[in-house]
Protein backbone atom coordinates (compact mmCIF):
# COMPACT_ATOMS: atom_id res chain seq x y z
CA UNK A 1 0.00 0.00 0.00
CA UNK A 2 2.79 2.42 0.93
CA UNK A 3 4.64 1.72 -2.32
CA UNK A 4 1.55 2.42 -4.44
CA UNK A 5 0.81 5.72 -2.69
CA UNK A 6 4.48 6.78 -2.89
CA UNK A 7 4.66 5.79 -6.57
CA UNK A 8 1.61 7.83 -7.55
CA UNK A 9 2.70 10.79 -5.44
CA UNK A 10 6.19 10.90 -6.95
CA UNK A 11 4.81 10.21 -10.44
CA UNK A 12 2.50 13.22 -10.14
CA UNK A 13 5.28 15.44 -8.76
CA UNK A 14 7.73 14.33 -11.46
CA UNK A 15 5.28 14.99 -14.28
CA UNK A 16 4.37 18.35 -12.75
CA UNK A 17 8.02 19.42 -12.53
CA UNK A 18 8.78 18.40 -16.10
CA UNK A 19 5.59 20.14 -17.28
CA UNK A 20 6.83 23.33 -15.63
CA UNK A 21 10.23 22.79 -17.25
CA UNK A 22 8.72 22.60 -20.71
CA UNK A 23 6.10 25.32 -20.42
CA UNK A 24 7.79 28.14 -18.49
CA UNK A 25 9.44 31.03 -20.27
CA UNK A 26 11.88 31.76 -17.44
CA UNK A 27 15.18 29.90 -17.76
CA UNK A 28 15.85 29.75 -14.04
CA UNK A 29 12.37 28.39 -13.24
CA UNK A 30 12.84 25.74 -15.91
CA UNK A 31 16.22 24.68 -14.55
CA UNK A 32 14.92 24.57 -10.98
CA UNK A 33 11.95 22.44 -12.01
CA UNK A 34 14.27 20.18 -14.01
CA UNK A 35 16.48 19.60 -10.96
CA UNK A 36 13.42 18.88 -8.80
CA UNK A 37 12.12 16.43 -11.40
CA UNK A 38 15.43 14.58 -11.41
CA UNK A 39 15.34 14.31 -7.62
CA UNK A 40 11.80 12.96 -7.75
CA UNK A 41 12.91 10.35 -10.29
CA UNK A 42 15.48 9.12 -7.78
CA UNK A 43 12.59 8.41 -5.39
CA UNK A 44 11.43 5.61 -7.73
CA UNK A 45 14.78 3.88 -7.31
CA UNK A 46 14.57 4.17 -3.53
CA UNK A 47 11.04 2.74 -3.56
CA UNK A 48 12.27 -0.23 -5.61
CA UNK A 49 15.14 -0.86 -3.17
CA UNK A 50 17.89 0.23 -5.58
CA UNK A 51 19.54 2.66 -3.17
CA UNK A 52 22.77 2.86 -5.16
CA UNK A 53 20.96 3.86 -8.37
CA UNK A 54 18.89 6.40 -6.43
CA UNK A 55 22.02 7.99 -5.02
CA UNK A 56 23.69 7.99 -8.44
CA UNK A 57 20.58 9.61 -9.93
CA UNK A 58 20.81 12.41 -7.39
CA UNK A 59 24.57 12.87 -7.66
CA UNK A 60 25.06 12.53 -11.41
CA UNK A 61 21.90 13.82 -13.04
CA UNK A 62 20.92 16.41 -10.49
CA UNK A 63 24.55 17.50 -10.27
CA UNK A 64 24.59 17.88 -14.04
CA UNK A 65 21.42 19.94 -13.90
CA UNK A 66 23.00 22.11 -11.21
CA UNK A 67 25.98 22.69 -13.53
CA UNK A 68 23.48 23.60 -16.25
CA UNK A 69 21.80 25.88 -13.72
CA UNK A 70 25.12 27.62 -13.07
CA UNK A 71 25.68 28.09 -16.80
CA UNK A 72 22.14 29.43 -17.13
CA UNK A 73 22.70 31.93 -14.36
CA UNK A 74 25.91 33.08 -16.02
CA UNK A 75 24.72 33.36 -19.62
CA UNK A 76 21.05 34.38 -19.49
CA UNK A 77 19.92 37.88 -18.73
CA UNK A 78 17.29 37.11 -16.12
CA UNK A 79 16.26 40.74 -15.72
CA UNK A 80 14.71 40.92 -19.21
CA UNK A 81 11.24 39.58 -19.94
CA UNK A 82 11.21 36.84 -22.60
CA UNK A 83 8.67 37.11 -25.42
CA UNK A 84 8.01 33.75 -27.02
CA UNK A 85 6.30 33.04 -30.31
CA UNK A 86 3.69 30.34 -29.78
CA UNK A 87 3.29 27.64 -32.40
CA UNK A 88 0.23 25.67 -33.41
CA UNK A 89 -1.14 23.96 -30.28
CA UNK A 90 -2.61 21.01 -32.18
CA UNK A 91 0.69 20.10 -33.80
CA UNK A 92 2.52 20.32 -30.47
CA UNK A 93 -0.08 18.17 -28.67
CA UNK A 94 -0.18 15.66 -31.52
CA UNK A 95 3.59 15.25 -31.71
CA UNK A 96 3.87 15.04 -27.92
CA UNK A 97 1.19 12.34 -27.78
CA UNK A 98 2.87 10.40 -30.59
CA UNK A 99 6.24 10.63 -28.83
CA UNK A 100 4.72 9.46 -25.53
CA UNK A 101 3.02 6.48 -27.18
CA UNK A 102 6.24 5.52 -28.98
CA UNK A 103 8.24 5.67 -25.75
CA UNK A 104 5.70 3.48 -23.95
CA UNK A 105 5.73 0.94 -26.80
CA UNK A 106 9.54 0.89 -26.98
CA UNK A 107 9.91 0.28 -23.25
CA UNK A 108 6.97 -2.13 -22.96
CA UNK A 109 7.96 -4.36 -25.89
CA UNK A 110 10.86 -6.13 -24.10
CA UNK A 111 8.69 -6.71 -21.02
CA UNK A 112 6.05 -8.50 -23.07
CA UNK A 113 8.66 -10.61 -24.87
CA UNK A 114 9.70 -13.98 -23.48
CA UNK A 115 13.27 -13.73 -24.79
CA UNK A 116 14.71 -11.72 -21.89
CA UNK A 117 18.00 -13.26 -20.77
CA UNK A 118 20.62 -11.73 -18.46
CA UNK A 119 23.85 -11.13 -20.37
CA UNK A 120 26.09 -11.23 -17.32
CA UNK A 121 25.59 -13.73 -14.49
CA UNK A 122 25.55 -12.54 -10.88
CA UNK A 123 28.88 -12.99 -9.11
CA UNK A 124 28.46 -14.35 -5.59
CA UNK A 125 29.92 -12.29 -2.75
CA UNK A 126 30.36 -9.11 -4.77
CA UNK A 127 27.81 -6.31 -4.54
CA UNK A 128 26.57 -4.14 -7.35
CA UNK A 129 28.37 -1.06 -6.03
CA UNK A 130 31.69 -2.88 -5.94
CA UNK A 131 31.27 -4.14 -9.50
CA UNK A 132 30.49 -0.66 -10.77
CA UNK A 133 33.55 0.75 -8.99
CA UNK A 134 35.87 -1.96 -10.29
CA UNK A 135 34.68 -1.57 -13.89
CA UNK A 136 34.67 2.23 -13.75
CA UNK A 137 38.20 2.52 -12.39
CA UNK A 138 39.77 -0.25 -14.48
CA UNK A 139 38.17 -0.68 -17.89
CA UNK A 140 36.70 2.84 -18.18
CA UNK A 141 39.30 4.86 -16.26
CA UNK A 142 40.55 6.91 -19.23
CA UNK A 143 37.07 7.92 -20.52
CA UNK A 144 36.09 8.77 -16.93
CA UNK A 145 39.10 11.07 -16.52
CA UNK A 146 38.64 12.63 -19.97
CA UNK A 147 35.00 13.43 -19.16
CA UNK A 148 36.08 15.03 -15.88
CA UNK A 149 38.68 17.19 -17.64
CA UNK A 150 36.17 18.21 -20.33
CA UNK A 151 33.66 19.29 -17.68
CA UNK A 152 36.34 21.26 -15.86
CA UNK A 153 37.40 23.04 -19.06
CA UNK A 154 33.76 23.83 -19.90
CA UNK A 155 33.14 25.28 -16.45
CA UNK A 156 36.28 27.44 -16.54
CA UNK A 157 35.43 28.64 -20.07
CA UNK A 158 31.89 29.50 -18.94
CA UNK A 159 33.19 31.50 -16.02
CA UNK A 160 35.66 33.37 -18.24
CA UNK A 161 33.04 34.13 -20.88
CA UNK A 162 30.49 35.23 -18.30
CA UNK A 163 33.08 37.42 -16.58
CA UNK A 164 33.55 39.40 -19.78
CA UNK A 165 29.85 40.31 -19.84
CA UNK A 166 29.65 41.37 -16.21
CA UNK A 167 30.14 45.11 -16.27
CA UNK A 168 27.61 45.68 -13.51
CA UNK A 169 26.76 43.85 -10.31
CA UNK A 170 23.01 43.69 -9.72
CA UNK A 171 23.51 42.78 -6.07
CA UNK A 172 25.25 46.08 -5.35
CA UNK A 173 22.64 48.25 -7.12
CA UNK A 174 19.48 49.78 -5.75
CA UNK A 175 16.05 48.86 -7.11
CA UNK A 176 15.79 52.18 -8.99
CA UNK A 177 19.08 51.58 -10.82
CA UNK A 178 17.97 48.08 -11.83
CA UNK A 179 14.65 49.41 -13.16
CA UNK A 180 16.52 52.05 -15.16
CA UNK A 181 18.76 49.39 -16.73
CA UNK A 182 15.68 47.31 -17.59
CA UNK A 183 14.06 50.29 -19.31
CA UNK A 184 17.20 50.98 -21.34
CA UNK A 185 17.44 47.35 -22.44
CA UNK A 186 13.77 47.32 -23.43
CA UNK A 187 14.30 50.49 -25.47
CA UNK A 188 17.19 48.82 -27.30
CA UNK A 189 15.08 45.74 -28.02
CA UNK A 190 12.12 47.78 -29.30
CA UNK A 191 14.19 50.06 -31.53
Amino acid sequence: MFEAVAFYLFAFLTIAMFFITVTTSQALYALTALAAGMIFISAFFFILGADFLGAIQIIVYTGAVMALYAFGMMFFDTTREVKEKKGNKYIIVGLSTLAAVLIVVIFAAPMVSENIVALYPVIEGVGNTQLVGVILFTKYLIPFEVAAIMLLVAMVAGIVLAGKKMDLSLTLMSAEEIEEIKKEKNKKVLS
